[in-house]
């Protein structure tokens, strides 16, 4: 079934089809079959927004929330940006919409203490994405990654969610850190942190037609 999915939606998206509201019905539960089996489609959900957008009747604000859920299941990539703009004007207002757009900024400004706080308040919207924290979790561990060289495991914990001592474990191997105890060692950053010595090397050749002009 979600083979023969993709494959319909794939020949919709390749066609002037794409822009056929007749197929919106097709797509959007598309959407929900990403949700449910954690798969994604950006091509797709872009249709599906610039469908709304040509045809603001058929908006639907639950498909649109989805979307945009799963899009910021994509950071660091700019998934979230590219859906926010085919939103018409009055549907960036929506109450649900604007919940969303707000974790976008805050998970782009790496604010994760927030982040989860406002997740944990709205658990029926957000447990609808199969995997969201955890794809979040993804993002975090990739900031961690470039940031830290050693970060105290208490609050490795709390920037992922406040997890347990176990799911840590977990992500702590998934990604090759090391446990020291109370620290969790991440990398050793002094290769991206080293001041390198830059020389430029001008050939009389290059400078010579300057020269002549001045």
């Amino acid at each position: 079934m979600a083979e023969t999915m993709k494959q319909t939606v794939a020949s919709i998206l390749k066609s002037i089809e794409r822009y056929n509201p007749a197929n919106l019905q097709t797509l959007e539960r598309y959407v929900e079959m990403q949700s449910r089996e954690n798969t994604y489609d950006l091509e797709a959900n872009l249709a599906v927004l610039k469908l709304y957008q040509f045809n603001p009747e058929k908006f639907n604000p639950d498909i649109t929330c989805q979307i945009l859920l799963k899009a910021l299941t994509n950071f660091p990539h700019t998934d979230f940006t590219l859906c926010k703009c085919l939103l018409l004007e009055s549907v960036a207002e929506n109450e649900t919409i604007s919940q969303i757009k707000y974790l976008a900024d805050i998970l782009e400004q790496c604010d994760f203490a927030q982040f989860w706080n406002r997740v944990h308040q709205m658990p029926e919207l957000c447990n609808r994405i199969s995997s969201f924290h955890d794809s979040i979790r993804k993002f975090v561990c990739h900031v961690v990654g470039i940031t830290f060289q050693t970060i105290d495991k208490n609050n490795l914990a709390n920037l992922l969610g406040g997890i347990d001592d176990v799911t840590l474990k977990h992500w702590v191997k998934k990604y090759g850190w090391r446990d020291d105890g109370n620290l969790i060692f991440i990398a050793n950053q002094d290769e991206n942190i080293k001041t390198k010595n830059i020389t430029e090397k001008i050939e009389f050749d290059h400078l010579a037609p300057l020269m002549t002009i001045l």
